[in-house]
């Protein structure tokens, strides 16, 4: 099946019920509708603006254009998104013959009709030198293609003819603006620009009139695509069989891809794509050497990259260990690759900017997809999504001729310039375990829900483990809904069950690439006098507290040192493995063995970096499974004491005299996943509020 095959007309969107009639209100109307087909505008790309006048504060007739903000989406964009901007400071502007941009971007903002308002667009002189009263900068996969081919030009002449002006590749900015104001003066029958390599302008009268002309002009150059192109898209056909089920295969190798971006970056999040699109792109004869040409688009390369990786890795032939070492010498001849790209076109403008990380963004592999990565799930989200645009767009190019990218010095003038950097640095303040991989077995519920809480609040993104699948998806839910997207996942597992828990990790591994942190809080209790402890009871304590643990530390030990980057385990212990207690020996006796346990295991992955350290709480009665369970009756009987006195009973025993919750153990929990305890392995940090008996020794 093919499913690489040319870029179709967008559809017309326009309601006009549904339409505003305010001015603001249109724009954001309009704008919605553009940002809903992404093969008209990128997320977080392409802009909109409508002028208007208005009764400015001192009681004065204002004319002011309205410009989407810097850094907003069209696809979401309401009305405080926009910048209000007094045009009769900017036109003048025109007759200048050159301005930075720092001056550019302070001028703006001194032309801003309110305090407080997003910044103006990169491209707001763009909007106000076009004489209409609405305008739509779009990048459409279409627009992009048709002037990213050697023949683009004369292609869209025949398309278009004077309806239209060409604006040979510029970086946005001042100059670009006044020079497409000089084009339309030059040529007024004009209804639209195309940038080359970048995209379309169009206007009109009205809302209506500017997105319906921006719709017809992407459908005639979809249309022109399709006829000159005479069916020669899908990049030379198939060079490589598409795998049908490639899970196993990305289950053993992607740790190793992780591991190899991770040596210089802190913290990355891997996602894969396995659609038609993707593994069609990825298989295709030509891609190795299409792919390479460069990023169609700057708002692309941004976020993808000038170039992906293409791992050298045949499906038909190789298989996990031959992907693994693709994945690490690929990624390794990458960082070389961007390292020199950074140092050969470094300059005074982008000096003060350092380095981003050197590996790539995007990797292609013959017949699996595409992995695409970030700082955080949300970014390697984005990647996937931006790339989707370049697949369409080389593909197109390609079928017309050639697909021709920007050169590398206008690529990095790009990427590294300084208002890209500045939207980059709106970005709020990474967490301290921000693009770390977190699992919590036992998640759903106590001291593993709120140790998943304050790892996601601190940027781990959190697999959220337990028996109780409801309870977890309900915690995995809440994390999203408070941190963002693909920022937690709810797996089932069954932590005494050897496949089940092998389950749990290969999930882990699919979602997001690799683990960094576990977490291993599941956990039960029963009591009862030694002289009425049943077999069964002794091996469940066993099964869970003990093989439970060892389990699933075994499968995060394999992650860990497949990826070489360390990591951090953490046991959630107990008093109770420190002291004896009545009626509780089968419960103790585990408790102790998966202390003794994580001592052995930082024994063994400290040379590799992986520490391992157990928190020993007391009394965590409060959301808890076990304290709902007969634990908290068995409990109270042993001591002599009505349920409802236990809180007292416990608090009255510690040296500071107070009571333990979960938030309390899952802050000791974080401290020992997190770079602040980089220096300890085989530790015991007791959370019990003093217990004299229970202090290590």
């Amino acid at each position: 099946m093919r499913v690489l095959h040319g870029i179709p007309a967008p559809a017309d969107r326009w309601d006009d019920a549904a339409a505003p009639a305010g001015l603001l209100e249109g724009l954001v109307y309009r704008s919605n509708l553009l940002g809903a087909d992404r093969a008209l505008a990128n997320q977080g790309g392409g802009n909109t603006s409508a002028k208007g006048t208005i009764t400015d504060h001192a009681g004065r007739e204002t004319r002011v254009l309205w410009v989407k903000g810097s850094g907003t989406d069209l696809a979401t964009i309401a009305a405080g998104g926009f910048a209000a901007i007094r045009l009769d400071d900017v036109l003048p502007l025109r007759d200048r013959e050159q301005m930075d941009d720092a001056a550019m971007v302070d001028y703006l903002l001194r032309s801003a009709l309110t305090p407080n308002q997003p910044r103006p667009s990169i491209e707001t002189l763009l909007h106000a030198f076009v004489h209409a009263d609405h305008v739509d900068h779009t990048h459409p996969d279409a627009v992009i293609a048709l002037t990213s081919t050697p023949d683009g030009r004369r292609l869209a002449e025949e398309a278009f003819g004077d309806e239209i002006v060409w604006l040979d590749y510029q970086r946005p900015g001042f100059a670009m603006s006044r020079r497409i104001s000089q084009l339309l003066e030059a040529d007024p029958q004009a209804r639209a620009v195309l940038l080359e390599k970048h995209g379309l302008v169009t206007w009109g009268a009205t809302g209506e009139e500017s997105y319906r002309n921006t719709i017809e002009f992407v459908t005639r150059a979809a249309q022109a695509i399709e006829q000159a192109a005479g069916g020669r898209f899908g990049l030379g056909g198939p060079g490589a069989q598409p795998l049908d089920d490639a899970d196993a295969l990305l289950e053993a190798a992607l740790p190793a891809l992780r591991g190899a971006l991770l040596a210089d970056a802190d913290g990355v999040v891997l996602e894969v794509d396995r659609s038609p699109e993707a593994v069609g792109f990825a298989s295709a004869a030509r891609v190795p050497e299409v792919s390479q040409i460069g990023a169609p688009c700057p708002d692309h390369l941004i976020n993808t990259k000038h170039k992906p990786l293409v791992v050298a890795f045949d499906p038909a032939r190789d298989g996990a260990d031959e992907l693994r070492e693709a994945f690490r010498t690929g990624a390794g001849e990458y960082a070389d690759w961007y390292r020199s790209y950074y140092e050969r076109h470094l300059d005074d403008e982008t000096r003060p900017y350092p380095m981003d990380p050197a590996g790539p963004r995007v990797v292609l592999v013959p017949g699996v997809g595409i992995v695409t990565s970030g700082p955080d799930a949300g970014r390697a989200r984005f990647a996937r999504d931006l790339y989707h645009r370049a697949i369409a767009v080389e593909d197109a190019a390609d079928a017309l001729g050639g697909f021709q990218s920007l050169s590398e010095p206008e690529a990095f003038a790009i990427e590294y310039w300084p208002l890209e950097r500045y939207k980059l640095a709106q970005a709020p303040p990474r967490g301290e375990l921000a693009g770390r991989i977190a699992l919590v077995t036992g998640g759903a519920s106590g001291i593993g829900r709120a140790a998943a809480r304050v790892l996601a609040a601190r940027g781990a993104h959190v697999v959220v483990a337990d028996l109780n699948l409801e309870g977890a998806e309900s915690v995995a839910d809440e994390l999203v809904g408070e941190h963002g997207l693909r920022r937690a996942l709810a797996v089932p597992v069954d932590v005494t069950v050897e496949t089940a828990v092998q389950e749990m990790v290969r999930r882990t591994v699919l979602a997001y690439g690799g683990l960094d942190i576990l977490v291993a809080s599941a956990g039960l209790a029963t009591s009862a006098p030694v002289a009425e402890t049943t077999v069964a009871e002794w091996d469940l304590n066993f099964a869970v507290l003990a093989r439970g643990y060892f389990l699933a530390a075994r499968e995060a030990f394999r992650i860990l040192l497949e990826q070489g980057t360390g990591g951090s385990i953490v046991f959630v212990g107990s008093k109770n493995a420190l002291v004896g207690g009545a009626n509780a020996s089968a419960y103790s006796s585990a408790k102790a063995a998966a202390l003794h346990l994580g001592r052995c295991l930082a024994e063994e992955g400290g040379s590799h970096g992986i520490r391992v350290n157990t928190v020993n709480p007391d009394a965590v009665i409060q959301g808890s499974g076990i304290w709902s369970s007969d634990w908290k009756a068995e409990r109270a009987s042993t001591y002599g004491i009505d349920e409802e006195d236990l809180p007292g009973f416990y608090r009255s025993r510690t040296r500071l005299g107070v009571n333990v919750y979960p938030e309390d153990v899952a802050e000791a929990i974080a401290f020992l996943a997190g770079p602040r305890s980089l220096k300890s392995t085989g530790n015991v940090i007791n959370v019990d509020g003093g217990v004299t008996a229970a202090y290590p020794r």
